[in-house]
């Protein structure tokens, strides 16, 4: 069931929006925006004025206005919607704060720093009858999207299996994070195997590890076994400090069935191997990468449509994660439903919005409320 929101009819002009977050994949995003016939960019928000008139420049339209306050500079332009692309400790409070002004918002993965947050953002989105989508931006590929009609072809899909290979040397907070491979890359690849798989996570078994020569502090390895919604496994094995031989950045995939097994090697056309036949046609081309979810964002708004990412159906991607780390941390094997209720219940404790206390109090079941079947 669709999550309703307010929609923005089209009315023949592009949809004036605002960026906030002025750092690196911020001035990515502007030059999407700069480069889209969707919307229109009406200002940059960031607590640090000079970078904001920086990127501003950066693009070149100097004169842009700039601010430090979202809703402020929002209602000064005109702006229609927000994109949040601020750090991750930053996604709720801004986003709360545009849902809150009227304003709908496609935010940076991930859609916040716990999935505490995160269900105070779908509360936060109900209250306002605003769209909140979240950008996992490594959906809109065209290729995942034709590895998925090809697995149609497979009957009953038992066993997903993503391999990350990477070894890049970021330098800054990367490198002294606790957990940099899972909680900072593998989101990706987790929230590409719900698409894929059209399911969610039910439990995982996760270990992380850290090879002798590795320039992270924290684990810069893992695997991690999830049991899904329809019995499936979604098997991860991830290393970012494993030079020579890199996989993709959207890891190299195995989809087995019991009619056969479909290859994608996360940048070319996948491989199919099957007895069966795959659905008609070629899969649908979603855009690319951000460009692909700004678009989706633009779409959802002006028609209605549930874009991929929405925020009710995002928060799982994040519980994985979580999950993940907890597992990894205690050697057990992790309920996601132990995870979901007890981030509810923090966030029920935390809670400081009698609206959205409200709204979270009126849940009679987390998994319920993100599938929509208790939307207001």
């Amino acid at each position: 069931m669709i999550t309703p929101f307010a929609t923005i009819p089209d009315d023949g002009s592009p949809l004036r929006v605002v960026v906030v977050g002025a750092g690196g994949m911020g001035r990515a995003w502007l030059r999407t925006v700069q480069e889209s016939p969707l919307v229109e960019l009406a200002g940059i928000v960031d607590l640090d004025l000079e970078a904001a008139r920086a990127a501003a420049a950066a693009i070149g339209h100097p004169d842009l206005p700039v601010g430090a306050g979202t809703a402020a500079l929002a209602s000064d332009v005109g702006a229609q919607a927000v994109i949040n692309v601020t750090v991750p400790a930053a996604h709720h409070p801004v986003t709360t704060e545009a849902l809150a002004a009227g304003l709908p918002v496609l935010g940076e993965k991930p859609v916040a720093s716990t999935v505490a947050q995160g269900l105070s953002l779908a509360a936060a989105s109900e209250l306002s009858g605003q769209l909140f989508m979240v950008s996992q931006s490594r959906r809109y590929n065209r290729h995942l999207f034709e590895a998925k009609r090809l697995a149609s072809s497979l009957g009953t899909v038992g066993i997903v299996s993503a391999e990350f290979f990477k070894a890049p040397h970021f330098g800054g907070f990367r490198d002294t994070m606790d957990h940099p491979l899972l909680l900072d890359m593998a989101i990706h690849q987790f929230d590409m195997a719900r698409f894929l798989l059209d399911a969610d996570p039910v439990s995982v078994f996760c270990e992380e590890y850290n090879p002798s020569w590795s320039w992270y502090r924290g684990d810069a390895g893992a695997t991690a076994i999830f049991e899904m919604t329809g019995g499936e496994r979604f098997v991860f094995t991830g290393s970012w400090c494993s030079p020579g031989q890199e996989t993709s950045w959207n890891a190299a995939w195995r989809i087995s069935g019991e009619q056969g097994t479909v290859l994608w090697d996360g940048d070319n056309d996948p491989l199919v191997d099957s007895t069966g036949v795959p659905a008609e046609g070629k899969g649908s081309d979603p855009g690319q990468e951000i460009a692909g979810s700004l678009r989706d964002f633009v779409t959802a708004l002006r028609t209605g449509s549930s874009p991929m990412g929405q925020v009710h159906q995002n928060i799982m991607s994040l519980a994985m994660v979580e999950a993940a780390m907890l597992s990894a941390s205690t050697g057990t094997r992790i309920s996601v439903d132990a995870i979901l209720e007890e981030s509810y219940s923090q966030a029920v404790l935390t809670e400081r919005d009698p609206g959205l206390l409200e709204v979270l109090k009126s849940w009679t079941s987390v998994r319920g409320a993100l599938a929509g079947e208790l939307s207001r």
